[in-house]
């Protein structure tokens, strides 16, 4: 994917077609073959019926929310137990004693405050690579404690939609480009980092680590929110630390990648994506080569990865071909 569309999908645009011009000769051929093959229709029809009666094992979905309770759970021992291992919380940390910042949180703070620390300037900086190597998006999915609860708040939203007792109401996806100015704005006029006071992030990392407050609340209210209304409604239309994110894995080594010639474009992987608009090139007749990247707002969360029968969908890392 070009990386003027990737941006674009980040700020909330529709993803772009192609024009036919525009499509390689041999991606043309295949979509046209695809398209009047008979055993291909068959074929995703059994591989429907497999499904259904027999669903594969989550094992990215496993080590992922492994991986996400093992970093949140170090700050509440090094913090319960005062080994001064992983001192702060998500927002701002020491680790070793070195310091880091999420890097919303460090924008939101230059802009309060008109001043750049020298402190703030390194832990920022070592986190912009350390998630550039990652896929920046990767936070959300693999470390940010509210993606987790809202994920099982999703799981629950899924079952009740099935009954027929709620009902999905998306928004528009701009939405989250212009809260993330407003509270840019908002830190810059203000002096305070107002973010802060109701990021979700913020509140479940310290409140972990710290003991509950009545902040939690307002996250419990976001939840119900998600659970009866809107799906991922926080993540999706409104998260600015997302759309930072996603801007520093916009041009990272890590990716996933489709691939056409095996794709059976039954539609599963979409199903189950956070954020289903990146998967727009696995529709039939939108890819727009044999090999895609995945654009910028792309979790790398792995569930396309193990929904995916075909194996049409894979990490990797560029340069050293396939990481997994």
């Amino acid at each position: 994917m070009k990386l003027k569309d990737s941006l674009s999908e980040l700020l909330g645009n529709p993803p772009r077609r192609i024009p036919k011009n525009e499509v390689p000769v041999e991606v043309f051929e295949l979509h046209g073959k695809k398209k009047n093959d008979k055993e291909r229709i068959a074929a995703i029809h059994a591989e429907l019926a497999e499904l259904k009666e027999k669903k594969p094992p989550k094992v990215w979905r496993r080590r992922r929310w492994a991986t996400l309770i093992f970093v949140n759970l170090l700050f509440v021992i090094s913090y319960y137990f005062d080994v001064q291992l992983v001192e702060g919380a998500l927002t701002a940390s020491r680790v070793v004693g070195f310091h880091m910042a999420d890097l919303n949180s460090a924008l939101q703070v230059m802009l309060a405050f008109k001043h750049v620390v020298i402190n703030l300037v390194i832990g920022t900086t070592t986190v912009f690579i350390f998630w550039w190597l990652l896929g920046g998006r990767t936070f959300c999915s693999w470390v940010c404690p509210y993606h987790l609860v809202a994920e099982w708040a999703e799981m629950l939203h899924e079952k009740l939609a099935a009954k027929g007792i709620v009902k999905d109401h998306p928004f528009d996806r701009r939405a989250r480009t212009w809260f993330w100015v407003i509270f840019a704005v908002l830190a810059f006029v203000t002096g305070y980092t107002v973010f802060e006071f109701i990021s979700p992030t913020g509140i479940l990392s310290r409140a972990l680590i710290y003991g509950p407050g009545l902040a939690l609340l307002w996250v419990a209210l976001l939840l119900l929110f998600e659970i009866f209304y809107s799906r991922r409604a926080w993540c999706r239309y409104a998260c600015p630390i997302g759309l930072t994110y996603g801007f520093v894995g916009a041009v990272s080594p890590l990716k996933v990648e489709y691939h056409l010639e095996s794709c059976f474009h039954e539609g599963e992987c979409r199903k189950v994506c956070l954020v289903p608009h990146v998967l727009n090139t696995v529709i039939k007749g939108r890819a727009q080569g044999m090999h895609v990247e995945l654009g910028a707002d792309c979790t790398r969360c792995g569930r396309c990865v193990e929904t995916c029968p075909t194996g049409s969908l894979t990490y990797k890392f560029k340069g050293l071909g396939d990481l997994l």
